[in-house]
């Protein structure tokens, strides 16, 4: 990005450092160290407050008088909502930087996903769903583009893998405590559905304010790195992304002109479907084996368990081979495959493996994915390019659950919903191997960069 190879390298070159006797393995562990974990439970926590919802579901519906289709509706218009903004937030957070921008988001989200918990009916319901994904908006692509200021080549697979482990680890945890919570009813006078509303969204203003002190915008403002730390790190990026913006341009025009990124964002659409259609639904799939909320939170969270495993030995696997895109399909194809077979089964563990497999494969797709265009977009290309992939692909968000919703509605059962799932799945398969690989466009013998 140009912004790291102006006034940040200068800065950094001049110390009195001498950036050859750096460790490449050394620093990036670092790097790693400071950063990962802490942006890893601000994805759990903005996961968790997405998906909340399908839990509280369980009586919120009737308490509120929603049927499934207004369900399915109101859940997915948060995807709309960050449609809209995701773009603007992305280009607000490349030009002010994400420390100020991503606590931004964070205290914004957690303010109204609390706000959620005082919904009357289906029309305030949808219109809390909107506002929270507005607010939210710029959150996923923004630590993408985050992760293009500080992490080169093949750790910035490295790092968005560990990243996406938020998935599951939010499922893993926010299962079995969005089931407990489900049982405070009564708690300051509330129904157990806005309990767990309100005390699930507490942590993402927390964090929001952390983010103050805790992400530095660039390796140059990083107090924990020593100079010549900074100056070799710097100067990777930059002639990184110098040969990026080269090949396939900087300019936001050069993102929205060229075809991959919407070949990407059509894949996208059919993996965030698939993903959030099973983690909206899956509880109330659960809830027809005849189990309490509690055990449902505890049945939820097993096919996320095996996914984080899965994930990230594929992302392992993906990394070191030089046909990356071949992982990506695979996965996905095997999620598909999975979902359809778990469409027609109906003894409960069956079903649940069959859809544990879905589930674990639909997450390595993911952890595979995003090395894909954070190979070769860069400068405001990449603010503008991952944004707008995130943002498309958001809206499978959208509808996936509303299809649901109405599909389930009408032939009261998870059959027809789950083939149809399954089918936008296949059909992303087919998206990602018609792509070939961007990072090879232009120069057939390079290798991938993540």
């Amino acid at each position: 990005m140009s912004q790291l190879s102006t006034p940040a390298v200068t800065q950094a070159a001049s110390a009195p450092a001498d950036s050859a006797a750096v460790s490449e393995t050394a620093t990036m562990k670092k790097v790693m160290r400071r950063l990962i974990p802490f942006i890893l439970l601000c994805y759990v926590v903005s996961y968790l407050d997405r998906i909340n919802v399908g839990f509280a579901a369980l009586t919120m519906n009737r308490d509120l008088g929603l049927t499934p289709s207004q369900f399915g509706l109101g859940a997915g218009l948060f995807f709309i909502g960050y449609f809209f903004f995701e773009i603007p937030s992305n280009l607000a957070l490349h030009r002010f930087g994400a420390r100020m921008w991503i606590s931004r988001i964070m205290i914004s989200w957690g303010v109204i996903s609390m706000a959620t918990a005082f919904v009357v009916g289906p029309k305030s319901f949808a219109l809390a769903r909107f506002l929270l994904g507005m607010a939210e908006a710029g959150f996923t692509p923004g630590i993408y583009l985050y992760f293009t200021q500080w992490f080169p080549g093949a750790w910035r697979g490295k790092a968005t893998a560990f990243f996406l482990v938020g998935i599951p680890v939010a499922n893993i945890i926010g299962s079995p405590l969005s089931g407990a919570l489900m049982e405070l009813h009564g708690m300051w006078g509330f129904q157990g559905w806005q309990v767990l509303l309100l005390l699930e969204a507490l942590p993402a203003v927390a964090l929001g304010v952390l983010c103050l002190f805790l992400l530095p915008d660039r390796p140059a403002k990083a107090g924990w790195l020593t100079a010549a730390e900074k100056q070799w790190l710097e100067g990777e990026l930059a002639n990184e992304q110098n040969v990026l913006a080269a090949r396939h341009g900087n300019k936001l025009k050069d993102a929205f002109t060229n075809w991959r990124v919407f070949a990407l964002a059509g894949a996208n659409f059919c993996g965030i479907l698939g993903s959030l259609s099973i983690g909206l639904w899956l509880p109330q799939i659960i809830r027809e084996f005849g189990l309490p909320p509690h055990q449902v939170g505890l049945v939820a969270a097993l096919p996320y368990v095996v996914g984080a495993i899965a994930m990230t030995l594929w992302a392992r696997l993906a990394n070191r081979s030089q046909h990356r895109l071949l992982f990506v399909a695979g996965a996905i194809v095997l999620a598909g495959v999975a979902l359809a077979i778990s469409a027609f089964l109906h003894t409960p563990l069956l079903k649940m493996l069959a859809i544990t497999v879905a589930v674990a494969s639909i997450l390595s797709f993911q952890a595979t994915f995003w090395a894909i265009p954070s190979g070769f977009l860069t400068g405001r290309a990449a603010a503008g390019g991952l944004a707008l992939i995130v943002s498309i692909g958001n809206l499978g968000g959208f509808v996936g659950p509303s299809v649901i919703g109405f599909i389930r509605e009408s032939t009261q059962g998870f059959t027809y919903p789950l083939i149809f799932v399954a089918g936008a799945l296949l059909l992303g398969a087919v998206i990602t191997l018609a792509l070939g690989d961007p990072a090879r466009a232009g120069n057939p013998t390079s290798k991938e960069t993540a």
